[in-house]
C-alpha cells in the first residue's frame, strides 16, 4: 500500500507540470483540411462548485499534499481543444467537475454532501498550450440517481462566454436512458462525447485512459 501511495505522489508531481501521457504526440496543427464534427454544447447542470476548492490543479486524485488518494478507478483524461478546421486553440482554460466515488458533487447542495469523499478534489483546471492539449488525472465517473456516468467540462477563452459540455462512457447501458444524453440528436456529435475508458496495460493500480477532443465551432483570430 505504501508503494502504491508513493507512486501516486510521484505521479502527481509530474502531472501538475503537464508532462504526462505523451502530450508531445498531440503537437500536430491543422488536424485535417475539412471541417470536423462539432462537439455539442450541453447544460452546465446545477452542481458547478459554489465554493471552489483551494486546490484547483489538474490532479483530482490527491488534494494538496494529502496522504490518502480518492476512492475510485484512476483515469488519465486527456485531449485537445481544436477549432472547426482542426487547429489547436491555445490559452483556453479547461475545467472539469464530477461526482466522487460515492456519487456526491463538491457543490454544497449535492445530495449526501456530508458523506462526500474529502480526498477527491471534485474540480480541476488546465490551461492549453500551443498544441491545444489538456490533461487531468481523475476517477472513472459513476452514475447517481437520474444520470448516467459523466464528466462536466467548461472551456473558457478571453472575449468569449463560457462554453460547457459533458462526456460519457462508451458502452455504458444507462446512456440511452439519460435525458441529457438523448438530447444530442446528431449521431456524429453523440459519438464525439462518448469516450472509451480503456484499461492501461500493466498498470499496477488498474488505471484507465480516456481521450476526449473538444471541437469548437469557430476559428480563433490570430
Amino acid at each position: 500500500m505504501m508503494n502504491d501511495f508513493n507512486d501516486l505522489q510521484s505521479n502527481r508531481r509530474r502531472f501538475i507540470r503537464g508532462m504526462s501521457m505523451g502530450m508531445a504526440l498531440f503537437a500536430v496543427p491543422g488536424l485535417m483540411a475539412e471541417q470536423l464534427t462539432l462537439t455539442p454544447s450541453s447544460t452546465e447542470g446545477p452542481f458547478y462548485p459554489n465554493h471552489l476548492p483551494l486546490d484547483t490543479d489538474n490532479d483530482l486524485i490527491i488534494v494538496n499534499d494529502g496522504l490518502t488518494p480518492a476512492i475510485g478507478g484512476i483515469t488519465h483524461l486527456s485531449g485537445r481543444v481544436l477549432d472547426i478546421k482542426g487547429n489547436p486553440i491555445r490559452n483556453a482554460t479547461v475545467e472539469i467537475w464530477q461526482v466522487d466515488g460515492k456519487g456526491v458533487y463538491l457543490h454544497s447542495g449535492s445530495d449526501k454532501h456530508g458523506s462526500r469523499d474529502t480526498n477527491f478534489q471534485g474540480f480541476g483546471r488546465f490551461s492549453t498550450g500551443s498544441t491545444g492539449e489538456y490533461y487531468f488525472r481523475t476517477i472513472r465517473p459513476i452514475k447517481y440517481p437520474g444520470r448516467t456516468p459523466h464528466i462536466h467540462f467548461a472551456v473558457k477563452m478571453k472575449g468569449r462566454e463560457k462554453w460547457t459540455t459533458q462526456c460519457y462512457i462508451k458502452g455504458e447501458e444507462q446512456n440511452e436512458k439519460d435525458g441529457v444524453y438523448k438530447e444530442i440528436k446528431d449521431a456524429k456529435q453523440r459519438a464525439n462525447v462518448t469516450v472509451d475508458f480503456a484499461r492501461i496495460p500493466k498498470s499496477t493500480l488498474g488505471e484507465m485512459a480516456a481521450r476526449f477532443d473538444i471541437i469548437m465551432g469557430f476559428t480563433p483570430q490570430i
